[in-house]
Order: C-alpha cells, then sequence, then structure tokens
C-alpha cells in the first residue's frame, strides 16, 4: 500500500484490461480514474490533477502518440507510462521521445505494471514540484510563462517559448528538428520546410546573442541542443 492516495488516469478502451487494471491499483492504494477514448483521456489529463497517466497507444479516435503530444506541447508534464501491444524499438523511440517516462508490452503481468507505476512515481515526485528550469544564467518559469537571463526579462513570442521550455526540459539531449516540429507545431516536418530553423534563429537571437556564453548549439544535420559550454 502506498502512503498517500496518488491519482493515476488510465486510458484504455479494451474494458476488460481496463476494469483490471482499475481494481489491481484501487488495490494497491491508488485513487483511478478511466478514460475510454483519446479525446475523454485528453480532457481529463488537461483538467484532472493526476499524478500519472497509463495511456494506452492503440486508442480509438485519437491514438495515445497524438494524445502524448498534444499534452507535451501544452505543458501538461504529468509522468506517462505508454501501454502498446508493438514491441518493434521505432515505436518504443517514438513514444519515449514524445516524452513517456516509461512504455509497457502487452501483454505483461500486473506485477510488473506496478512495479514500474511505483518507480515512476518516485522517480518523479521531485521533478513534478520544480516549475522553474535553470542552465547557467538561464531560467524559465513555467508556471508563469517567463523566461529570464542574467536577471533580464526575454521577450518571447509564444512559440518561441514554447521551443525554449521545450530544450531545457531536454538539457544536454540532441532534439531533431522533426521532433521540435512536432512538439511545438504538431506537424509532420517537411524536409523543404525550414520552419524550425527560422524560427531557432530568432530564438538565439534573444537568448544567445546578446551574451558571451551561448546555450543553444546546432548539432549539424540533426538539430539543436541547448546545455552549457565551458
Amino acid at each position: 500500500m502506498v502512503e498517500t492516495a496518488m491519482k493515476i488516469l488510465v486510458v484504455e478502451d479494451e474494458a476488460k484490461t481496463a476494469s483490471n487494471l482499475k481494481r489491481g491499483l484501487e488495490e494497491s492504494g491508488f485513487v483511478i480514474d478511466v478514460a475510454e477514448n483519446g479525446e475523454d483521456g485528453s480532457y481529463l489529463a488537461y483538467t484532472g490533477n493526476y499524478d500519472l497517466i497509463v495511456l494506452d497507444v492503440m486508442l480509438p479516435g485519437r491514438d495515445g502518440w497524438t494524445v502524448m503530444a498534444d499534452l507535451r506541447r501544452h505543458g501538461v508534464h504529468t509522468p506517462v507510462l505508454f501501454l502498446t501491444a508493438r514491441d518493434a524499438v521505432h515505436d518504443r523511440v517514438k513514444g519515449l521521445e514524445l516524452g513517456a517516462d516509461d512504455y509497457l508490452v502487452k501483454p505483461f503481468a500486473f506485477s510488473e505494471l506496478l512495479a514500474r507505476v511505483r518507480t515512476i512515481l518516485r522517480r518523479g515526485a521531485a521533478a513534478r514540484k520544480a516549475t522553474v528550469l535553470k542552465v547557467a544564467d538561464l531560467e524559465v518559469d513555467l508556471e508563469r510563462h517567463r523566461a529570464t537571463r542574467a536577471g533580464g526579462p526575454l521577450d518571447l513570442t509564444p512559440k518561441e517559448f514554447l521551443m525554449l521550455s521545450l530544450l531545457m526540459r531536454r538539457t544536454g539531449d540532441v532534439l531533431s528538428r522533426p521532433l521540435i516540429a512536432e512538439q511545438v507545431w504538431d506537424i509532420n516536418f517537411d524536409c523543404d520546410s525550414n520552419v524550425v530553423d527560422v524560427h531557432m534563429r530568432r530564438l538565439r537571437s534573444k537568448v544567445d546573442d546578446p551574451y558571451t556564453a551561448k546555450l543553444i548549439h546546432t548539432v549539424r544535420g540533426i538539430g539543436y541542443v541547448l546545455e552549457e559550454r565551458t
């Protein structure tokens, strides 16, 4: 049993699986809400205060990947455990790149799911409390939607703020242009489009150009990374 009644949202369209998960997790001390499709899952994820979302990939209407991308793009950073019937490497990588914390391939033992749920909750407890991201003298306040560098405010457009928040949350990770496009614009990246590069250039002009130390770096042929380099 857990010490506090943490809330978990289960988004699963298979009635038997959803029922078993609800019963098992409630018996383990959690408070459970269930959504049977992507639309209802998205609504509950936005309006409920959940500690974890257990999200099936194959859902009617909006699939789990679409739900996941939409949540992250709009600043919902609740930890997510993907459930998938697919065991292909590229499927697992796609979920993790979108911001999922873990995945579990069906069919699975409930004991394994419960162990992963508890691990994610322990790992994410401190991170969920942090609303201010810091790298060197750059700060992003996710709740107040403000960014500063060296104590001075940065005048960012909504898209620039989303791009900077994404880079800050993934500090040290090289983010591809397709990933950035999907997270910020919810579009499939066209190799002939320069939308990411244009907006990144404008973002760097505000974040880096006035300062000696540069934080946003281009990785040739791949994308961008935000990190402090000596």
